[in-house]
């Protein structure tokens, strides 16, 4: 027994909440996930001898092998349609792309394969595959390795596009996502690997169906997922003690949407603030933003509006990178603009 594993018994045992970074609750998902089921097995750029370019996989080469901890060349269409490949013959592989900018390169495997045979063979054929990505700005890694992607991929019919925001979601969604006949996708914010958090040691799985409400409020609905819930959550405490009350709304699954979740609550604060870090135009704010107005327009006292990423490629300098998202003082401004303006 490691000592995350002897951390997680005696909190387990205690009822106590176990304190442990969003990376360590992945490697921990990972682990449990290579332990319960042979057919389970990793592959990617690095994720073997160099434990993983986020530390995510380190220490599980040597602990399962180079059978099932296996190190592919920089290829991404080749490794995405080899791990399509063994899903099809019944393995469970967890490939990991090392960021989501890359896996544009696999797009025709993602799109034109995994998404595509279950449906063009009747349901003949499963592919359940589980496809873990990094995503977001925030770490000064320039436009090549900063964008997000995933609202692209949420555009697609065949795949569901699963967003952890919390300690939770990260150590239990890949349970749920190998569970799944079909294709998975899940994208991992790069600067939530080092956040802290408190895992339930009650909590022995999570659904990847639903939205959660973070902070229940009365005032506005701010709808958010990944490294902007904590930045909603933040604002929300600052406005708080201005006297507005918001919900936040963690998205999680961003297909399929949780439609009723959003307008069960738009319809009762009568506002909402959709914070997305992916560019305007087209965006997964945008869906969200029809959605309501198709489905709760007469509720509402006031326009959906957005806030989302400057329409840039994420520059390298961090003031710039910082000015190119969307931030906590941006978010209560919006806020107040939305329940008090002028």
């Amino acid at each position: 027994m490691n000592a995350a594993e002897t951390q997680a018994a005696a909190a387990a045992a205690t009822g106590q909440p176990l304190r442990m970074t969003y990376r360590e609750a992945c490697r921990q998902a990972i682990r449990d996930a290579l332990i319960a089921d042979p057919r389970t097995f990793v592959m990617g750029e690095d994720v073997g001898k160099y434990g993983g370019c986020y530390a995510v996989t380190k220490g599980l080469l040597e602990e399962f092998g180079p059978t099932r901890i296996i190190d592919t060349p920089l290829a991404e269409n080749a490794f995405v349609g080899a791990g399509i490949g063994a899903a099809l013959a019944g393995l469970r592989p967890i490939v990991e792309i090392m960021t989501c900018n890359f896996s544009l390169l696999a797009l025709d495997q993602i799109l034109n394969n995994a998404a595509t045979i279950p449906h063009m063979s009747g349901g003949q054929f499963a592919v359940p595959l589980v496809i873990r990505m990094a995503t977001g700005a925030g770490r000064q890694l320039a436009a090549q390795h900063s964008h997000s992607l995933e609202g692209w991929y949420a555009h697609i019919p065949g795949l569901k596009v699963l967003a952890p925001a919390t300690v939770d979601d990260a150590r239990h969604m890949l349970a749920a996502a190998l569970a799944d006949p079909n294709p998975v996708l899940l994208f991992e914010h790069i600067v939530l690997y080092n956040a802290e958090g408190e895992l339930d040691p009650a909590l022995q799985s999570v659904d990847i169906e639903h939205a959660r409400v973070r902070r229940p409020g009365r005032d506005l609905s701010l709808i958010t997922y990944g490294n902007s819930l904590p930045k909603a959550l933040a604002a929300a405490q600052t406005l708080a003690a201005e006297g507005i009350e918001v919900e936040v709304i963690d998205l999680r699954v961003l297909r399929p949407l949780d439609t009723p979740t959003l307008l069960e609550s738009v319809s009762r604060t009568r506002r909402a603030l959709i914070v997305d870090e992916g560019w305007r135009s087209g965006s997964l704010s945008a869906e969200i933003s029809a959605r309501m107005m198709e489905g709760a327009f007469f509720e509402l006292d006031a326009p959906v509006q957005r806030l989302c990423g400057r329409e840039v490629p994420i520059p390298y300098a961090a003031h710039l990178e910082e000015a190119a998202l969307p931030q906590v003082a941006d978010i209560v401004d919006g806020v107040r603009a939305l329940v008090r303006p002028a």
